[in-house]
């Protein structure tokens, strides 16, 4: 065989990620897994018939239409405007992918040429790494750094160079919890105009915002509109993250571009779930108020617990996550932490510096998950005590 390396070297590095190296160590030890972010209950009861009876019904069965349906383009123009104030053109706006994962992707792969520069806020969720490096362009880190994980917007600025092409942000923010402010997105979203930026910003946990943080698209500040393409899927607001049902949203001209990338793809998919999704996208406010509370309840009931068990926490302001440091164990290497804790404690978690670019600004951080049933997360906290003695 030809003694070229298999792996394209623009994935040199990327392997198989986190989330599937510590599921599997869960499944083969036992442990509770309060490391990859999927709830373990199903989401309301009448989204779930609702899929049941677009299968019956023979809706979705067969290729649905390449943007996706238009119940669904619909229902998620109506969504950006009932709680956002942000108008969309259902048919040109927005588009509808495999999961928030792929609208990644396609956008990224869309948008970028080789050589161009991204900068990302780091920690950042492990797809961006892939995605920028499978577009051949060059990520640039701006780190978020404990206690605060707020952006330094001085060093953002000195991070912008004339190869710059695009911000990449997520808020609320996975791992941190951190949620920008409406401050922070208008001083960002001035620097995009003023340098002539495209913005992708990761919306996923835009229903869990926590205390008084509020989450506002970036997409609604002056000069935005036309650069920003937002993406956020259906799975992690309610909970439903097995029917990878996620989108784009953007002017016309950007969603255009996406779509070319995005046909390539997967081309469609989760037929007979847009319908459902559909529907879920026009529940009443009282189901995305209950689901808030119900999972800052949950932050705060896992949070007691990993401080009674000796964690450093770090409160977060949104998503799924807890940011724990361990320097209080008298230890430093989160990896090696999350690869014995199962044996130690009976619980999985996720080490934050596979997030970095530079694994030693993230080095004694762990993340939890706390989208579980009670119980469960009652049982893990119980575990973790193991190690204050």
């Amino acid at each position: 065989m030809n003694a070229r390396p298999l792996l394209n070297r623009r994935l040199d590095g990327l392997g198989t990620t986190i989330f599937a190296e510590m599921s599997a160590l869960a499944t083969a030890t036992g442990a509770i897994n309060l490391g990859q972010g999927f709830p373990d209950t199903d989401g309301p009861e009448e989204i779930r018939e609702a899929a049941v009876r677009a299968l019956r019904e023979g809706r979705g069965n067969q290729y649905p239409p390449g943007p996706g349906i238009p119940e669904l383009r619909a229902a998620i123009s109506d969504h950006q405007r009932r709680f956002y104030d942000l108008s969309l053109d259902p048919d040109t706006e927005v588009l509808v992918t495999a999961g928030a994962t792929e609208a990644i992707a396609a956008t990224l792969l869309a948008l970028l040429e080789p050589g161009d520069e991204v900068i990302a806020f780091e920690p950042f969720y492990d797809s961006y790494a892939a995605c920028i490096a499978m577009a051949g362009a060059k990520r640039v880190p701006l780190t978020l750094r404990a206690p605060s994980f707020r952006p330094d917007l001085d060093e953002l600025r000195s991070k912008i160079t004339p190869r710059t092409r695009l911000l990449l942000l997520n808020t609320p923010h996975n791992p941190t919890g951190t949620v920008l402010t409406a401050e922070e997105q208008s001083a960002i979203a001035a620097l995009a105009v003023e340098h002539d930026l495209l913005v992708v910003t990761d919306e996923v946990y835009e229903h869990l915002a926590f205390d008084d943080a509020v989450h506002v698209p970036i997409a609604t500040f002056p000069g935005m509109r036309e650069r920003t393409v937002s993406i956020s899927s259906a799975g992690k607001t309610f909970s439903f993250t097995g029917w990878k049902v996620g989108w784009a949203m953007a002017a016309a001209p950007l969603i255009a571009a996406v779509r070319t990338a995005k046909q390539y793809l997967t081309y469609v998919s989760a037929g007979p779930f847009q319908y459902a999704i559909a529907e879920a996208l026009r529940l009443p406010d009282a189901y995305f108020d209950g689901f808030r509370a119900d999972l800052r309840r949950k932050r705060d009931l896992l949070g007691d617990g990993l401080r009674a068990a000796g964690f450093d926490v770090h409160q977060p302001q949104g998503t799924y996550f807890i940011t724990t440091d361990i320097t209080p164990f008298g230890e430093k290497d989160a990896y090696a932490f999350c690869r014995t804790l199962p044996e130690r404690c009976g619980v999985v978690a996720i080490p934050n510096s596979v997030f970095y670019d530079d694994p030693e600004a993230g080095r004694s951080q762990v993340r939890f998950t706390f989208c579980k049933q009670d119980d469960v997360l009652q049982e893990a906290a119980g575990r973790l005590l193991r190690l204050a003695s």
